[in-house]
């Protein structure tokens, strides 16, 4: 059995982070799926899907940490095609990757106590983002 739900979320632009666990939960639960995995998408090159423990400290160490390995900078290839300003953002979500998968036992997600699946936004502007979520199993 294939389960798939669209959520958006809006973001404020670079380094916004937002906790969508209870959002993908309701999907897993609306699917009806036991057991099985849900894929959690982003669509779009310049944000990250993940787990982290979602608590204020860490929603400000991710994105600094990310700015300190790449920063944004006009040096970028793409920036130098494009002018945006935003190669930083796409090297930044491509590091960490656009989707997650996690096991789904007894119709819930299988997650650890300090857990949570996180979205962050590498773009440097607002954006309305499609998180495709895909439940699979019986």
């Amino acid at each position: 059995m294939v389960y798939r739900k669209n959520i958006t979320v809006p973001t404020n632009g670079h380094r916004d982070i937002h906790d969508i666990t209870s959002q993908v939960a309701d999907a897993v639960a609306e699917s009806g799926i036991r057991t099985g995995l849900v894929n959690v998408f982003n669509v779009g090159s310049t944000a990250v899907i993940g787990t982290i423990e979602f608590e204020p400290g860490l929603e400000r160490d991710l994105p600094e940490m990310l700015d300190r390995l790449i920063p944004p900078s006009c040096e970028y290839g793409h920036e130098q095609t494009w002018h945006d300003g935003n190669g930083h953002s796409h090297l930044q979500a491509a590091l960490m990757g656009p989707s997650l998968i996690v096991p789904v036992e007894n119709g819930g997600l299988v997650l650890g106590t300090w857990q949570q699946i996180f979205h962050l936004e590498c773009d440097v502007k607002s954006r309305s983002r499609r998180i495709v979520v895909t439940v699979t199993g019986d």
